[in-house]
């Protein structure tokens, strides 16, 4: 169902190889100019957090579920909603090809080049299902997840689905579900919130200081011959996989960086590849219930920063 891999490796940032061609490069400069715009038209006297939304997908119900979104959010008149031809073109332009299973570097990079503060990713179909109840029924869902494009974090996830015998039945629920005062509410309240938490965090940030955890040398040779050794769990734990994920049928891999310190308990964890669907909480609760041999160096415990690893797969049914 799921594997875990204890990668002995620093958690580096490789920055992806830029697209060269011309054309990108202007949907961006376009994109940045049209929500400079937006701000100085719409966001004179009141600073309003700004969103983009990528499609969903290339079914009719996908295209529906994100006009929808976009509708709502901008029609509240809480947010900078982009415009989604420019949003299109700038996520064809980093190279997206729809994934929800992203590194905080690559999320940090799509908002770089969606040039707002938050954004909105996600998946819906329409499915042709059958079980010993039902022979023959349709499932309609959205997964929405919405991105920090400062941070690269996942910050609310939810996946509204809805079962009928008529394909249209699903559909016609599922849109009226995305049509909700409550469910937009709630999703325009997250990213307000975001918003405001981000500020803060960013007024009150203490100076950079000196990093005194050293991270993982990259293999285990290379840190033999530093006179490193790598931190070893005393037993290795699996996390759950949530009946969330289940009902999503979500497979997806999950990294999280672990402080260990040098009496070998687990410190700050923190998620560097986000997968939704409770994987993530998942993955973090496991982790802090580890124990680890420490790391030594030339003999003497010392704090290491490790990356752990975890593959989900659906369970067999």
């Amino acid at each position: 169902m799921k594997s875990t891999q204890f990668i002995t490796a620093a958690v580096t940032r490789k920055r992806k190889p830029r697209y060269g061609k011309l054309i990108f490069h202007m949907r961006r400069v376009v994109y940045v100019v049209a929500l400079l715009a937006l701000f100085v038209t719409g966001a004179r006297t009141q600073t309003r957090p700004a969103v983009a939304v990528l499609d969903f997908g290339a079914q009719p119900i996908a295209k529906q579920a994100a006009e929808t979104l976009r509708a709502r959010l901008r029609s509240s008149g809480e947010l900078v909603v982009a415009d989604a031809d420019l949003t299109r073109a700038a996520a064809n332009g980093n190279g997206y090809s729809g994934s929800l299973n992203l590194t905080a570097y690559e999320a940090r990079d799509l908002g770089a080049a969606l040039a707002t503060e938050f954004y909105i990713i996600g998946d819906a179909q329409t499915l042709r299902r059958s079980s010993f109840k039902a022979p023959v029924y349709f499932e309609s869902y959205c997964s929405i997840f919405l991105v920090s494009a400062r941070t690269g974090a996942l910050i609310f996830w939810e996946r509204p689905s809805f079962q009928n015998p008529e394909a249209t039945r699903a559909e016609a629920l599922l849109s009226q579900q995305l049509s909700d005062d409550a469910f937009t509410r709630r999703l325009i309240g997250t990213i307000k919130r975001a918003h405001e938490d981000e500020r803060i965090q960013r007024a009150t940030s203490p100076a950079p200081t000196d990093v005194v955890i050293e991270e993982a040398p990259e293999d285990e040779k290379a840190a033999e011959v530093k006179g490193i050794r790598t931190p070893r769990p005393y037993r290795r734990l699996r996390p759950e996989y949530p009946e969330t994920a289940a009902r999503a049928e979500a497979e997806a891999t999950v990294d999280v960086a672990v402080d260990v310190g040098a009496d070998g308990e687990v410190g700050e964890v923190q998620v560097i590849r986000w997968a939704g669907f409770g994987l993530d909480e998942s993955t973090v609760a496991t982790a802090r219930q580890l124990h680890f041999f420490p790391a030594m160096k030339n003999g003497t415990p010392i704090p290491m920063r490790v990356l752990l690893r975890y593959n989900f797969r659906k369970p067999p049914r």
